[in-house]
């Protein structure tokens, strides 16, 4: 153990045997409570604004670590001209390890999305973070990082120990979140930028996240003291990567970024790929996410959408047709069907009324007449999956009050060789599907 830890605790063991101890103690619960209560100040404060709730537990969650320090730190200095602050320098490392692992936490979740991955990491920095605070306590710290750093290598001509490596790490990992939470920082200021096409948002937005993390990692390779010319080894390698094995990844990110800067298709639009037909819900670097209009969603490769024919149903106007075949049985008066048919989709809140329902004779079929409506509707980006349900159940009532049939298979049936015709019309399938 150092001398300067022996020596608080030495003079931790000598406080607890005197009334010392309870001056830091009851400075250390008085901070707290101070603390706790500009942290409550400061939440209802952030709860009037328009701050999301999620910043504003995060940043109560920082706040209360830093307070308490900062508080505990003025108590140290009032008192450590008339007594030692054992105690207080322990509270104050605690502090600290509080503050940077709820720091760490706050920016993670700033970063990115809620998942089960990032649970993880949290769980793991805190574990590292409050291990690093026990041996640095019991003065193991020192010992540990002298072993790591007699472990050396070279990696081409530099020599290399097993610390700077952790070091490395460790200073690339900091640097890269840092630059994630400025790249977040400036995404959420740009994506508010009306005047902006919302193509050109996204790719500024990628752009800058990759330059971040460039620079990023370069500086914490320059901090550490590594030779930045060994990042040409691993440049060629990724080089030969994306010459072989990954064509149709580079492919698609280069096909997103063309995407985004041709403007082509734009976040919202209602396209048509392949057998797939839905509304643009992300343009990713690598991949599409186009919701259907039952709902579920489909990840398109950017590749496919530069290769294959794409009809934009949105290029001009924003609205799109929903068609519901229907049939019914020859005995119907077709005309008050289909008026029938007219009235009842009006009745529909999301159905336009400029361009209005269309109803039309489509056929004639086996079994019966082959009718089809067509519906507008203006907001396709809400789905459109009611719609049919609820104007198909609307037309069953009222086919049913007004004797129209809905026909299902129907055949004819004639038997030769003993001079007998049976014929089964409409009228005896009906009796016997009746019975």
């Amino acid at each position: 153990m150092n001398n300067a830890l022996y020596t608080v605790w030495q003079d931790l063991v000598t406080d607890f045997s005197s009334a010392v101890v309870l001056w830091q103690a009851g400075i250390i619960v008085a901070s707290l409570a101070i603390a706790w209560s500009i942290n409550s100040f400061q939440r209802g404060r952030l709860a009037k604004s328009n701050v999301h709730q999620a910043a504003i537990d995060g940043l109560t969650r920082i706040l209360f670590p830093i307070s308490s320090l900062i508080m505990v730190l003025l108590g140290q200095l009032a008192i450590s001209h008339w007594y030692s602050t054992s105690l207080l320098e322990l509270a104050s490392r605690l502090l600290i390890a509080m503050a940077v692992i709820r720091l760490a936490v706050y920016v993670l979740r700033y970063v990115f999305s809620p998942s089960g991955w990032l649970r993880t990491t949290e769980s793991i920095f805190s574990t590292t973070v409050w291990l690093i605070l026990v041996l640095h306590v019991t003065g193991l710290l020192p010992d540990i990082i002298n072993a790591l750093d007699a472990v050396r290598f070279n990696i081409g001509k530099s020599p290399v120990s097993l610390w700077l490596v952790i070091q490395g790490l460790f200073t690339v990992l900091v640097t890269v979140f840092i630059a994630l939470w400025l790249s977040r920082l400036i995404e959420n200021k740009l994506m508010q930028a009306s005047h902006i096409n919302i193509n050109m948002r996204v790719v500024i937005n990628k752009v800058i996240r990759i330059a971040f993390v460039f620079l990023a990692v370069l500086v914490a390779l320059s901090a550490v003291g590594l030779d930045i010319t060994l990042l040409s080894v691993f440049g060629g390698a990724l080089g030969v990567g994306l010459g072989f094995g990954l064509q149709k990844i580079a492919s698609n990110y280069v096909s997103g970024f063309i995407i985004l800067l041709d403007e082509s298709m734009n976040l919202g639009d209602i396209v048509t790929i392949g057998s797939y037909y839905g509304i643009v819900q992300e343009l990713r670097s690598r991949y599409m996410v186009l919701r259907q209009l039952d709902g579920t969603e489909v990840i398109i490769p950017n590749e496919t959408l530069i290769t294959s024919a794409v009809i934009n149903h949105t290029a001009i106007r924003r609205r799109v047709p929903v068609k519901l075949p229907i049939q019914v049985g020859y005995d119907t008066d077709l005309k008050a069907a289909l008026a029938l048919m007219v009235e009842v989709a009006k009745r529909h809140p999301r159905v336009m009324k400029d361009p209005g329902p269309d109803a039309k004779l489509v056929g004639f079929g086996e079994s019966g007449i082959d009718l089809n409506l067509t519906v507008w509707v203006p907001d396709p980006e809400n789905g459109a999956g009611d719609i049919p349900s609820t104007v198909y159940l609307d037309l069953w009532d009222e086919f049913k009050a007004r004797g129209i049939s809905i026909p299902y298979p129907q055949r004819e049936v004639h038997v030769f060789g003993h001079g007998v015709s049976i014929q089964e019309a409409k009228s005896g399938l009906n009796n016997a599907g009746a019975a």
